[in-house]
């Protein structure tokens, strides 16, 4: 019987293979290998750069105009890439994207690794123990394998008893840690984007007084950005209105305490009252309105030359003084009205631009507040009359006066003066301004964020898996128990008999270096055989012994 080989036709056409696929799965590899995830993720912070150093269009939109007057040339340019909507650019969620998709690919095989790992017994004995990292024997010691394990067990080591052999192993806690960590910044990406596109915030300036109430429309927002995913008429129906403000101040001007106290309107319930703080913030539905800071809104009352009167209670808004020194414009664009003929005069417009200091000096100049409550309130104001650019359409800041109008001489100074509380101040048309007083103003900032309870969680998980990852240590230790009488329990280095006692040698491997582990090995080998056992012979580390596991080592 003759059996022939089966052979591939040497003729037959060689498969090629599929380049595509080649392809893809290379790039999928480095994708998710470590290296890319720690370069993608220092590009995520390289690209979140230019998000704190450009003003934003959805925090702050009039910064972002105001760049393009001081950089005419630039600013196009940098538009162009999304540089003043970084967090919402292509670029910015491509890098977020080609994150989340490498830790997702570097974290499944771990965690399946991982998982047979701990479904793995720890491995049997090497035959020569003397050759670890840690080796140390002991003689004359009552004890048999299934003590030994007893006590590894009481100190958490996860053991296998194989006869007279002990293999014990710890520290999964530094794997567990490190996928737990990487796990929860995946969860963090979640909530962040969670947060991004179903999620709203706005802030806004609420001045004492039922007049300027404030309702939750988009409109009546100094500052609002909606996600994408969110529109006007999702936000939550109520009205605020504030009532009362109490600050204190320590001596150094340091705030010490804000509380406002406001009254609630929200649809299908009752008016009611709420005092909420900087630290305890008001929940309304899923809205969160939180407490920034608080400053005053001078009332100034100004009669024309024809004898109409209209009153200002704009609020100044603080520049970043610790006194509450403010900068403000009062602005009358609908006054000198000629009675007779019904046609206001736009060139005829007056304003005034200037400081307001709680606590003014007693002397000049008048530039700062001394401290930050009202101990003697004064406006320090500028006058102006002109044409105040409102009819143009253009948009400006109710804070700030336009500029552009002094400029090109269609705004021009007519006076300036230091007012208190209850003085007038009379101008060279026969118009009257008089300062009335102040109102209290908050600073409010309106949330929504719905990734917030899991940004909370996966956060606090994120640490508790770094602190793992940082102080696991994965090591091994293994114990061979020689009973008496087997020919094997005699002393090695002089042959004599152990006198019915077991002679255990030990060996330890840690799988990551820390100085802690040889300490932590002899107490072990204490702990198994019993301390200061007469005939004790140890090994310690490699280079502490002779040759062998001899007893010059241990002497």
């Amino acid at each position: 019987m003759t059996i022939v080989a089966d052979r591939a036709d040497p003729e037959a056409p060689r498969r090629r293979p599929n380049r595509a696929l080649a392809l893809l799965r290379n790039s999928w590899r480095q994708l998710t290998s470590m290296r890319t995830a720690l370069i993608l993720l220092f590009l995520l912070a390289v690209a979140a750069i230019p998000g704190s150093v450009l003003p934003q269009r959805g925090v702050n939109l009039e910064k972002v105009n105001q760049y393009f007057v001081d950089h005419p040339e630039l600013a196009p340019t940098l538009d162009r890439i999304g540089a003043f909507e970084v967090f919402g650019s292509i670029w910015f969620s491509a890098i977020y994207l080609l994150l989340f998709a490498s830790l997702i690919g570097c974290i499944l095989p771990r965690l399946r690794d991982h998982v047979r790992a701990l479904r793995t017994k720890p491995p049997a004995a090497p035959k020569r123990l003397e050759r670890l990292p840690q080796h140390a024997v002991r003689t004359g010691v009552a004890t048999d394998a299934e003590a030994v394990a007893a006590e590894l067990r009481r100190r958490r080591w996860r053991v296998v008893v194989r006869g007279t052999e002990v293999s014990a192993e710890k520290g999964y806690l530094k794997e567990t840690g490190n996928l737990l960590f990487h796990t929860s910044l995946i969860a963090v990406l979640i909530g962040v984007a969670l947060g991004s596109w179903y999620g709203w915030h706005g802030n806004k300036l609420l001045v004492a007084g039922s007049d300027d109430a404030f309702c939750n429309t988009r409109q009546q927002y100094a500052e609002a950005k909606l996600g994408p995913q969110v529109d006007t008429a999702d936000l939550p129906p109520f009205c605020l209105t504030l009532n009362h403000f109490e600050a204190r101040f320590l001596e150094s001007g340091q705030p010490e305490f804000y509380q406002a106290t406001v009254d609630v309107e929200e649809a299908g319930r009752a008016t009611r009252t709420e005092t909420f703080s900087v630290n305890s913030p008001l929940r309304l539905g899923d809205a969160n309105v939180y407490l920034l800071g608080h400053g005053y809104a001078p009332v100034l009352r100004y009669t024309d030359r024809y004898g109409k009167t209209q009153t200002s209670s704009l609020p100044f808004v603080t520049s970043g003084d610790a006194n509450l020194t403010s900068e403000g414009v009062a602005e009358f664009p609908d006054v000198n009205v000629d009675p007779k003929t019904g046609k206001r005069d736009s060139n005829l417009q007056v304003a005034f631009e200037g400081l307001y200091l709680p606590t003014a000096p007693r002397q000049a100049p008048f530039t700062r507040s001394e401290f930050p409550t009202e101990g003697n309130p004064a406006v320090v104001l500028v006058a102006y009359r002109g044409n105040l650019g409102r009819d143009a359409g253009i948009p400006g800041s109710v804070y700030q006066l336009d500029q552009r109008q002094v400029t090109n001489g269609k705004l021009k100074q007519v006076g300036d003066k230091k007012l208190a509380v209850g003085e007038k101040w009379t101008l060279d048309d026969g118009s009257v301004l008089e300062f009335v007083g102040t109102k209290p103003y908050i600073t409010l900032s309106v949330r929504y964020d719905p990734g917030s309870t899991l940004l909370l969680g996966s956060s606090t998980v994120l640490l508790i898996g770094l602190m793992g990852s940082l102080f696991g240590k994965r090591r091994r230790v293994w114990f061979r128990v020689t009973p008496a009488g087997s020919g094997e329990a005699a002393d090695p280095a002089d042959g004599s008999p152990t006198g019915g006692s077991s002679l255990v040698e030990a060996g330890g491997l840690p799988r990551t270096d820390y100085p802690g582990f040889a300490v932590e090995f002899a107490q072990l080998v204490a702990a198994v055989s019993g301390d200061g056992e007469p005939g004790e012979r140890t090994g310690g580390n490699r280079d502490a012994r002779g040759p062998a596991g001899t007893r010059e080592g241990a002497e």
